[in-house]
């Protein structure tokens, strides 16, 4: 009678079992958005150390590795700030800046990797900076890139690692606003801007003045890859008399297009592989649905061919290589894996794992991101992702949906940490890459001009009513959350989609683009023009402006409404958004507001974004309603 009560006990369980395994276990928030144990590794030019950024005391510090010995060192221990960026020199010192605050202030420091001993190299108050070449020919000189002498525009130095000594190599005229060196770190190309024309110049020599030879429109795009080795020629990405950009080889002394090295109607090719120590092109790449790459390198193609078959699937991306090129850092990554960095050396193939960006996930517990794609209202072909939760359901989600940050972007097919918190919650995630966005082609891009409030805005709403009418998605429960300009389409989702939306997440959000525009920084004054062209002039565009705008129409907004915001966001008037937020309170409409005091433009503590997506969790588990 027992072994007969124990088999009818078991038989009364296996339904309740197997129901659970088609349950989707619920991941801690913390282990989706924790800053990684190491990140951003690069290899010495001798090919004897790696270096990676990694947290101490929550501050972002940088540590050496000895590849001979495996041992770690930690290099350096600030509390105060964390380091925002670093490389490595020709004569194997470490060059790194921190990220002092909202001033824009920086100072450069060089580690003397054997002894760990550093030295401040410069500070600089309200100054951007940028490293632009290392020159093998003079390891102990860097040349750098600052608005030191105008906050508009970007001169060109030369800095001695040794002395200290800074020299200003190239003044600019004013309209410079790209410089491209060659590889021996003389700068032979520039790019110009009058605000809306873009002129590529060309000089052959230090002593030689500039001269123009391409001036185009700025939505015809020529970027200067790099100077061939006949130095009479250079590699770009054009999009001149073609819709979609093109690798080319041009002629540097008329400007004539040479030759088309790789095209695709498939995309724009965004992508590409080049090495500065062989001087050769290794690879064209473009994402359409994902990300492909074409191989104009046998021997290049060889390398990624047997990583490809030590590796378990997924992208490979090539992040930094040692002189010789016999070692490589690469990083793998699919929709289900955050990214994993491996040591490649060509030297019998050996393939290294050096750390899991998040290793407290696993793939198999994560959901696919698949292509979709739908027609808009007018016929134009949208393109997205779409990640649907684990299990049996395949309908009648809850939505969130994401609008990207700005048209002049895109979605792209990877891992993504806010997707998969959400489809972890029992979310379906929408990614909408609506007209404007790149890597679709120049028309496809500019057929977003001026409709920041317009055609971009139906196209999310189209996408959304396509999941609905698929019965992918719940009608009664559909979300938009996004940041900065994302943040801005949420807030004009509930506002002008009002039947649509149950509710909208503002992260560090756009409500007013006549402050917007205002507030551009002096450094992007020369884009002003383009600006003007791409999203309005507030003069001109006064009526449009006023009838897109958030701050205008809080009368419209009766959903609920989470915002974030950071108090020291340097392109934000929190003045401006604190009144929005009083505005809707008045009216009962129920919104939650944080402001952080020591963030900007995305929250960099841990401790904040713990906190911003526990509050995200709640709210849209109160509007949502994801119930068992």
């Amino acid at each position: 009678m027992l072994r007969c009560f124990k088999y009818l006990l078991l038989l009364a369980l296996l339904p309740l079992f197997f129901s659970c395994q088609d349950e989707q276990k619920q991941i801690p928030i913390s282990d989706f958005f924790k800053t990684p144990e190491k990140s951003f590794i690069k290899i010495s030019p001798d090919g004897k150390y790696l270096a990676y950024l990694k947290p101490y005391k929550e501050k972002q510090n940088l540590f050496i590795q000895s590849l001979a010995d495996g041992k770690e060192r930690m290099a350096t221990s600030f509390t105060d700030n964390p380091i925002r960026d670093y490389f490595w020199t020709y004569n194997n010192q470490l060059v790194f800046n921190q990220d002092v605050g909202e001033n824009e202030e920086f100072s450069l420091y060089a580690l003397n990797v054997k002894t760990l001993q550093m030295r401040t190299l410069l500070t600089q108050v309200k100054t951007r900076m940028w490293l632009l070449n290392r020159n093998r020919k003079e390891p102990d000189v860097i040349t750098i890139v600052m608005n030191k002498r105008n906050p508009a525009t970007f001169d060109v130095y030369k800095l001695n690692l040794t002395s200290g000594q800074l020299s200003l190599y190239i003044a600019n005229p004013g309209n410079i606003t790209e410089w491209y060196p060659d590889n021996d770190g003389k700068i032979k190309l520039a790019k110009a801007t009058d605000g809306v024309d873009e002129t590529i110049l060309y000089r052959t020599s230090d002593e030689s003045p500039f001269k123009p030879i391409i001036k185009n429109n700025f939505k015809n795009k020529v970027d200067p890859i790099a100077i061939t080795t006949k130095g009479n020629s250079f590699y770009a990405l054009s999009n001149v008399n073609r819709d979609k950009s093109a690798l080319v080889e041009i002629d540097a002394n008329t400007g004539k297009e040479v030759k088309v090295v790789y095209s695709t109607d498939k995309a724009d090719v965004m992508d590409y592989g080049y090495s500065r120590n062989r001087h050769r092109l290794e690879y064209a790449g473009w994402e359409d649905d994902k990300p492909h790459k074409y191989f104009l390198n046998d021997e290049f193609k060889s390398i990624y061919s047997d990583i490809k078959t030590k590796v378990n699937g997924g992208v490979v991306k090539f992040v930094d290589r040692d002189t010789s090129e016999s070692k490589y850092i690469i990083i793998t990554y699919t929709d289900r894996n955050p990214g994993t960095f491996y040591l490649y050396e060509r030297k019998g193939g050996k393939l290294t794992r050096l750390s899991n960006l998040n290793a407290s996930l696993k793939p198999e517990e994560l959901c696919a991101m698949k292509p979709v794609s739908f027609r808009a209202a007018d016929g134009m072909l949208i393109n997205g992702y779409l990640t649907l939760p684990l299990g049996k359901k395949k309908e009648n989600y809850p939505l969130v949906v994401m609008p990207h940050d700005w048209p002049r972007n895109r979605n792209v097919w990877g891992y993504n940490a806010e997707v998969q918190f959400l489809a972890n919650r029992g979310y379906a995630v929408f990614q909408v890459n609506y007209r404007g966005s790149t890597g679709y082609g120049k028309a496809f891009w500019s057929a977003g001009f001026k409709q920041v409030g317009g055609k971009i805005q139906s196209d999310i709403a189209d996408g959304v009513n396509w999941l609905i009418k698929e019965k992918v998605a719940d009608p009664k429960r559909v979300a938009i959350m996004g940041a900065r300009f994302g943040g801005f389409s949420a807030l004009y989702g509930v506002s002008f989609y009002p039947k649509l939306y149950k509710c909208a997440i503002v992260q560090y959000g756009l409500i007013n683009f006549f402050t917007y525009i205002k507030d551009i920084p002096p450094y992007r004054q020369p884009q002003l023009q383009m600006t003007y062209e791409q999203v309005g002039n507030p003069e001109t565009d006064a009526n449009l402006f006023r009838a897109i705008s958030p701050v205008f129409h809080t009368d419209k907004i009766k959903s609920p409404v989470l915002m974030f915001q950071g108090a020291k966001d340097p392109r934000a008037n929190i003045s401006e958004i604190n009144q929005f937020v009083r505005e809707i309170q008045k009216r009962n409409v129920p919104i939650r507001y944080i402001l952080k005091a020591n963030e900007r433009y995305s929250f960099r503590s841990e401790h904040n974004r713990m906190d911003m997506y526990s509050q995200i969790e709640r709210f849209l588990d109160d509007y949502l309603k994801v119930k068992p």
